[in-house]
């Protein structure tokens, strides 16, 4: 409503030239998941394309997606909290594995979101390494 922003402290003047107020509720575990996942340029899709261009394919468990959506309500971010959340945990894996050769599939599980843990990584010639 108008007088919350009055409230706030802003000037009446400025509230009278706002067309449209709207509420908005918080943000909530499962809203953060489908943020990470639906859009057409959803963060998981990012990095998946990332991670194609040196022919390893990428997935993330969905213990791993909730857990990046649980520490970004934790934090109090939003969905703007998701990215840094989800750079903390990639960003050595980022730069680790498209230098070793022959993998062809990593997965992000929950451990690796909540405990620095490294991912499994599948290679062409083997089963599994972690």
């Amino acid at each position: 409503q108008p007088e919350d922003l009055l409230r706030f402290g802003l000037i009446p003047e400025f509230v009278g030239r706002l067309p449209v107020v709207a509420t908005m509720n918080e943000l909530e575990e499962e809203d953060l998941i489908r943020i990470l996942r639906e859009p057409k340029n959803a963060l998981v899709k990012q990095y998946k394309k990332l991670f194609s261009y040196d022919n390893i394919r990428l997935r993330f468990t969905e213990g791993a997606l909730v857990a990046i959506a649980a520490e970004a309500v934790k934090r109090k971010s939003g969905a703007r909290g998701l990215r840094a959340v989800m750079e903390e945990a990639m960003l050595e894996i980022m730069y680790e594995l498209p230098s070793k050769e022959d993998v062809r599939e990593c997965v992000i599980s929950e451990q690796v979101i909540l405990h620095g843990d490294y991912p499994v990584v599948l290679y062409e010639n083997e089963k599994k390494s972690a």
